[in-house]
């Protein structure tokens, strides 16, 4: 096979440190913009960004040629980073860990639209509940003692 070609598109999902609600209104558009330039940096475009006050969602096609926690590790790294020069609080910082959950490209579509309706999700459900569900369908083993920080 004279080419390597791949597409794997990955929803990413990570709370603020202690689910802290900092993420607010006025700055939410910048935050989301530097998150954009960091992965189009790495090669892995976004799809679509949405955040809700205490964690984001990150839907974006990963490089075929980057490690995928490479590419997480310099989202968060840098998006805090900015995050703390540009009007969140000195004390911001994402959680630890992550939730990434491959998306079936018939499925992209539907995961775009449920990103950009956070806000309205939200209103009825928890990100712990949500972050539970997702762990859940994708069959993903956890102990709730290590998934929180």
């Amino acid at each position: 096979m004279p080419q390597s070609l791949a597409r794997n598109v990955l929803h990413l999902v990570f709370s603020t440190k202690n689910r802290a609600p900092l993420i607010t209104d006025a700055v939410r558009p910048k935050l989301h913009a530097d998150m954009s330039g960091i992965l189009k940096a790495c090669d892995s475009p976004a799809i679509v960004i949405n955040s809700v006050a205490d964690h984001a969602h990150v839907l974006f096609v990963l490089a075929r040629t980057r490690a995928m926690s490479d590419v997480i590790e310099e989202l968060k790294k840098g998006s805090s980073k900015w995050g703390k020069a540009n009007g969140l609080p000195a004390d911001f910082y994402w959680q630890n860990g992550y939730g990434a959950f491959s998306v079936d490209p018939s499925g992209v579509d539907a995961v775009r639209e449920y990103i950009e309706r956070q806000a309205e999700h939200h209103a009825r459900v928890g990100f712990q509940d949500e972050y539970r569900e997702f762990l859940t369908r994708h069959g993903i083993d956890f102990d709730e003692r290590y998934v929180w920080d």
